[in-house]
C-alpha cells in the first residue's frame, strides 16, 4: 500500500513539473524564433558581401525550423511579408514585417547597411528572449514542483 503512496506522489510531483515547462512554451519558441532570425541576418550579410546567390535559394537552403521556416517559406512564395507568430507582441511582429519587406530591395550595399544595422538590435532581442526563457522555464518547473508536493501533502 506504502509503494502505491509513493508511486502516485511521483506521479503527481512529475505532471506538475510537466505542467510548469509547458507554461514556459512559448517563451521557448521565442526565444528559438529570435535565435534563428538572428542567424539569419548574419548569413544573410555573409552573403551580400561573398557569395550572392539568388533570394529565392539563400531562402530554400536556410536550415530553419518551426514558426521561423513558415515564414521563410510563406515569404519565398508570395514575396510579402506574412504575419509573424502569435507569441510576437504587436510591436515585435511589426518590426519583422519591416524586416523581412526589406529582403531583396535595394542594392547590396544600401541592403549590408540596414541588415548591419539590425544585427546589434537582434542580438539584444536575442539574448533577452533567452535570458527570459530560461527564467520562466526554471520559475515554471518550480512552481510545478511545489505544486505537485503540495498536492500530495494534501492528500496523504
Amino acid at each position: 500500500m506504502l509503494w502505491i503512496k509513493i508511486a502516485l506522489s511521483c506521479l503527481i510531483v512529475a505532471f506538475g513539473a510537466l505542467l510548469g515547462w509547458l507554461w514556459a512554451g512559448k517563451s521557448r519558441a521565442r526565444s528559438k524564433f529570435y535565435a534563428q532570425m538572428y542567424d539569419f541576418n548574419e548569413r544573410y550579410l555573409n552573403e551580400l558581401g561573398y557569395a550572392r546567390k539568388p533570394l529565392p535559394v539563400f531562402l530554400r537552403d536556410f536550415p530553419a525550423t518551426g514558426d521561423f521556416k513558415k515564414l521563410l517559406e510563406t515569404f519565398a512564395c508570395t514575396r510579402a511579408p506574412q504575419q509573424a507568430a502569435s507569441y510576437l507582441t504587436k510591436d515585435e511582429r511589426k518590426e519583422c514585417e519591416d524586416y523581412f519587406s526589406m529582403l531583396g530591395r535595394g542594392d547590396a550595399q544600401s541592403q549590408s547597411g540596414y541588415f548591419g544595422a539590425r544585427r546589434e538590435a537582434l542580438a539584444a532581442k536575442k539574448t533577452a528572449c533567452e535570458r527570459d526563457a530560461k527564467e520562466r522555464c526554471t520559475l515554471g518547473v518550480k512552481l510545478g514542483l511545489l505544486g505537485g508536493l503540495a498536492f500530495v501533502i494534501l492528500i496523504i
